[in-house]
């Protein structure tokens, strides 16, 4: 059996069931987890839905050496003796088949676990025990009170750690070394990787294409093509390094980077713990740029999930939402390729009689969505000295000839032969960002999957036909959701959405607003304003003016905007006039509907109680109107 094969989830309730013993030891540090990733694990269990049948929810992985009917743990022991101590509290069934070799006190410790959970008080400040793990139980208490325990025991059944063993006679203490210095835990995209790599381990050329494809895509920053050496990107991009990657194999420059000198032998365990090992360096890597210049809006993780729903959608002609699951969710990457394997047709057969072909398609795929990722969907960049970055929506470009050949970039050019419209990329620039600081969390980024899926869809058809249509395509995503979630709502619904009312409606209103004031409005930029806010407040500083009830209109649209976080505390209860002055500064660079919003608010005198009175409604009238006209609904 290979290691691939032995790769197995296990349910986290079924850890210490009896049937395995695991030991740390010595050379690992001593259980150390403190408030932060004790939390941090319960926050992830207690994510999980426990009533969707089916669902299995990865929490990591546990990297073994099986010795004498014994799991020596090499890397996640903090994760597995929390576990342990979660379980025992939970008082779930736990077998005592966990210790740490050489350690008395920490093996006491989860030895008589249970006389120390009966009397805690009395022995929380024991000696005879490790103070970590007693540390441990009580901020698992802390945080998991009683009245939550019910639900989170149901959702445990969901819940696997992936168990990993490690080839025989690997050199351990070499090989924790080499983890150790690297800082880095076996995520699920490794676990993926060898899962998908194992499938192609007859056929030595197309497992080494595999590897170098996934380890060039798996570095979200920068440009793909500048993650491989320069005669890897000939063959995979041409000479100017901007084709676009072929489905085929036989016909999109694969096989002839490996038959050309690109073919490298993926290395394995045996080969990295070997005293001579050594890391090879890609030329490109880092673009001759000391620091990262462009930074992706998304992780390699979630950009698999984008992938994958992208594979089903374009390569097995089925609607991503049958095999993927609607949310990006990370923690479940495994589970929704299992899925796709399990329940998927791939060219009239099915993949789990055809996992070799899947394996590799898909990592053709992803190569695919990669170079149209970075080409057409926005970026952070860096120039200079420049922290906080700017949006960038650009493509590579090559000067120079032969060994001579140095990439720049320019703003990638959205026409079709011969158009005209050269404000075209900043509009998709601004409309992208909008999404971007609407959607925050990668969970719910479903725009990167539909643009994916637009621009490769027929071999690329869009981009070679109507590649101007593209502008077109992402404003109707944002148009479908502001009219879904509010201009279609009935007016009782949208009066009382207040704070709740969703972000993307404000950030599509300023981007009406600026692409029709250009000159006016040219330096606006789209930043993380995540917090809806009142200009005339809920509840006035003090009583020192009149309260503006519900029921009479202190949530309707036109006097919410939006402000960032790190000011909606301070900015909330102020009266409008003192809003203009106090925060005079991040009002003038500020949402362009905030900006509207002071600007009706310029008389000296009762200007608050005339923005309640009338011109609140008037404002509101206003934008909406823009707003509806924006979608067609007038």
């Amino acid at each position: 059996m290979s290691n691939y094969e032995k790769i197995e989830p296990i349910c986290i309730c079924n850890l210490f069931d009896g049937t395995s013993k695991y030991e740390i030891p010595l050379y690992q540090r001593a259980y150390a987890w403190e408030d932060d990733q004790i939390r941090d694990l319960i926050e992830d269990i207690d994510d999980v839905d426990e009533n969707q049948d089916g669902l299995r929810y990865c929490l990591g992985s546990l990297i073994v050496s099986e010795k004498d009917s014994i799991y020596e743990v090499i890397d996640g022991q903090q994760r597995l003796t929390t576990l342990y101590l979660l379980l025992n509290i939970l008082q779930m069934p736990v077998s005592k088949t966990l210790s740490f070799a050489n350690r008395d006190k920490s093996s006491k410790a989860l030895l008589e676990i249970d006389l120390i959970l009966n009397d805690f008080k009395k022995l929380c400040d024991d000696s005879c025990y490790q103070n970590e793990i007693l540390n441990g139980i009580k901020l698992i208490n802390k945080y998991l009170p009683c009245e939550k325990r019910e639900s989170f025991i149901k959702k445990l059944s969901h819940v696997y750690v992936y168990r990993i063993p490690v080839p025989k006679h690997t050199d351990l203490n070499h090989y924790f070394e080499i983890m150790n210095t690297r800082g880095e835990q076996l995520e699920q995209t490794d676990v993926l990787k060898a899962r998908l790599m194992g499938y192609l381990s007859n056929d030595e050329k197309r497992c080494a294409v595999f590897a170098k494809i996934w380890d060039a895509c798996s570095d979200m920053t920068g440009y793909v093509q500048m993650h491989f050496t320069p005669k890897e990107r000939n063959g995979l991009f041409g000479g100017g390094w901007d084709n676009r990657p072929h489905p085929s194999y036989k016909k999109g420059g694969y096989k002839s980077f490996v038959e050309n000198g690109g073919y490298v032998r993926e290395k394995t365990i045996k080969d990295i713990v070997k005293d001579d090992f050594r890391i090879e360096k890609n030329d490109g890597t880092l673009e001759d740029d000391k620091n990262v210049r462009f930074e992706s809006v998304i992780e390699f993780k979630h950009f698999l999930l984008h992938v994958l729903k992208v594979y089903v959608a374009t390569y097995m002609y089925d609607d991503p939402d049958n095999l993927v699951a609607r949310l990006i969710d990370d923690k479940k990457l495994i589970e929704n390729f299992e899925n796709v394997e399990q329940k998927g047709y791939l060219e009239g057969r099915k993949i789990s009689a055809n996992k070799a072909d899947f394996a590799f398609s898909f990592v053709i795929c992803l190569l695919r969505c990669r170079f149209l990722f970075d080409k057409y969907i926005i970026k952070r960049e860096f120039v200079d000295e420049d922290k906080i970055g700017a949006w960038s929506l650009r493509e590579l470009k090559v000067s120079g000839q032969q060994s001579k050949k140095k990439p720049y970039y320019v703003n990638t050019w959205i026409q079709k032969k011969h158009g005209r419209d050269k404000d075209r990329s900043r509009r998709c620039l601004m409309l992208q960002a909008a999404l971007r600081v609407s959607y925050t969390s990668p969970k719910i980024m479903h725009w990167i999957t539909d643009l994916l899926i637009w621009l490769i869809q027929d071999d690329y058809t869009n981009i070679d036909l109507c590649l101007n249509e593209y502008e077109t395509y992402i404003e109707s995503l944002i148009q479908s959701a502001v009219k879904s979630d509010f201009l279609e709502k009935s007016d009782e619904e949208k009066f009382n959405m207040g704070l709740k009312t969703p972000h993307i409606v404000f950030n599509y209103l300023d981007y009406q607003i600026w692409k029709n004031n250009r000159r006016k409005f040219d330096k606006f930029v789209f930043e993380f304003r995540n917090s809806v806010e009142h200009w005339y407040p809920q509840n006035p500083s003090k009583g020192t003016f009149p309260k503006w009830k519900h029921e009479d209109g202190v949530d309707q649209f036109g006097n919410l905007c939006l402000v960032p976080s790190n000011i909606n505390s301070s900015f909330s209860n102020l009266d409008p006039e003192a809003k203009k002055k106090t925060f005079k500064e991040e009002v003038a660079k500020g949402s362009l509907k905030l900006r509207e919003m002071a600007k009706l608010t310029e008389d000296a005198e009762n200007a608050s109680l005339k923005w309640k009175n009338e011109a609140c409604a008037k404002h509101g009238a206003k934008m909406m109107k823009i707003l509806e006209h924006a979608c067609g609904c007038c």
